[in-house]
């Protein structure tokens, strides 16, 4: 595979696939039998047809990501891959995923399809409707979480739902802001749905969500009293990601994390109270 294709699949996106996770995670049964085997082949399901959708994005928006800084240098943009073969490409990954998911219960496979219908329906319609664009990426991260609900037979709680929910708008309304602040008055020529916002809707969307995000995050963990110790870890996380959006860094939430060596650390140190709460 040449540099340009396991570009296009865009592997660090990935990490967002750690979502099917989080139910066993934080009930405190990684460690059972056949965890490991399932939540592989899940994780390989999804970021198989994610990346597909990251493909089939691409070549819907060459023309415009051609015109963007940043995203010019993509491989179909820049011509380093043909439509073509980026088209065969896209569908060969998909066929691969939905095949991965044939073993799973039929409820899991509902879910990836669903996954599936969600992402290209925000590529070919929602991604240029403001609000409707950022539910649709929400939905997205809520079909992942119930999926590993799932797969793993652990169910979802409200709280938790909740949670994810408000943090998935939290962060995809903190990148819109960011690009926005980025591309100035060309913003709504790279993503439409960014003109159609009112100055200020999305700055004080963020700062709402990420309240509420706290919130419904506290009332998760209030009933898990070791857990408690997180929610001061949570509100420093978001006002970290708050202080990057609106100082002109990157407001995408997996290049926060990857390059932002705060966040990182708050994230691992987040993921090492868990452990230590839940699983000893």
């Amino acid at each position: 595979m040449t540099p340009h294709y396991l570009t296009m699949l865009r592997p660090t996106q990935w990490l967002k696939n750690l979502m099917l996770f989080f139910p066993l995670f934080l009930a405190g049964q990684m460690l059972t039998p056949d965890a490991a085997r399932r939540g592989s082949l899940l994780f390989a399901s999804f970021c198989l047809v994610s990346s597909a959708g990251y493909i089939f994005n691409d070549l819907l928006d060459r023309q415009r990501d051609a015109l963007h800084p940043k995203k010019s240098r993509r491989p179909i943009p820049s011509g380093e891959v043909s439509v073509s073969a980026a088209a065969l490409y896209a569908a060969v990954l998909l066929i691969a995923g939905i095949g991965l998911a044939l073993r799973f219960p039929w409820p899991v496979l509902l879910l990836l399809l669903s996954y599936v219908a969600v992402s290209l329906s925000y590529t070919l319609i929602f991604k240029s409707m403001i609000l409707v664009d950022l539910f649709a990426i929400a939905a997205g991260f809520l079909i992942r979480l119930h999926a590993g609900g799932e797969v793993f037979a652990i169910p979802v709680s409200p709280w938790l739902f909740l949670t994810v929910f408000l943090l998935a708008i939290f962060l995809s309304t903190g990148k819109r802001l960011s690009e926005t602040n980025a591309l100035g008055d060309s913003a709504g020529d790279h993503r439409a749905s960014l003109s159609g916002y009112p100055p200020g809707f999305l700055a004080g969307t963020m700062y709402m969500t990420g309240a509420a995000v706290l919130v419904t995050y506290t009332m998760y963990v209030v009933f898990r009293p070791r857990l408690i110790y997180t929610v001061p870890l949570c509100l420093f996380g978001l006002l970290r990601y708050i202080i990057r959006v609106t100082t002109g860094s990157s407001g995408d939430p997996t290049e926060s994390l990857l390059k932002d060596r705060v966040l990182l650390a708050v994230s691992l140190t987040w993921a090492a109270i868990v452990v230590w709460s839940v699983y000893r």
